[in-house]
């Protein structure tokens, strides 16, 4: 009997020390650091009619709240530049929402909603800019090591 209890506490004092330390994870600009693949999809919404976007892009985040990406964007299917370079600026809060803001030379800048997911390894934008109905979803690009 006294076997029995002792397993049953043991189990109990284990059970409460996972529930204890399986807080819900929070996010910081630290959580995106690295380099993610991102595929660009929506339209520009413009009185001679909508352009259809479709992109993709390489972007690094290096944690402190700047970035820097290449992008190949198409609009209407004719692609204007490969591999365009920009810089930014991003803020992530710690339920893994944030903003980020895109500067491509001579464009306006492009502001973001962004949302983090899977521990970092995705993230889920969209465009906040009026007329612009724009998603991308990204994955932390891995590198093999060498």
């Amino acid at each position: 009997m006294k076997l029995r209890t002792t397993v049953f506490l043991l189990g109990m004092i284990l059970a409460l020390s996972s529930a204890a330390s399986a807080h819900p994870n929070e996010c910081s600009n630290l959580t995106i650091k690295g380099t993610y693949a991102f595929t660009v999809h929506g339209q520009i919404l413009t009185p001679g009619g909508p352009l259809l976007i479709d992109g993709i892009a390489k972007t690094t985040f290096d944690g402190h709240g700047n970035l820097t990406q290449l992008d190949a964007v198409a609009e209407n299917g004719t692609l204007a530049q490969i591999w365009r370079p920009g810089t930014g600026a991003y803020t992530l809060n710690s339920d893994c929402t944030g903003i980020m803001t895109i500067f491509n030379q001579d464009q306006p800048a492009l502001h973001l909603a962004i949302v983090v997911s899977h521990s970092g390894d995705l993230i889920h934008t969209v465009v906040s800019d009026p007329g612009v109905a724009v998603t991308s979803a990204a994955e932390r690009v891995v590198t093999p090591k060498d």
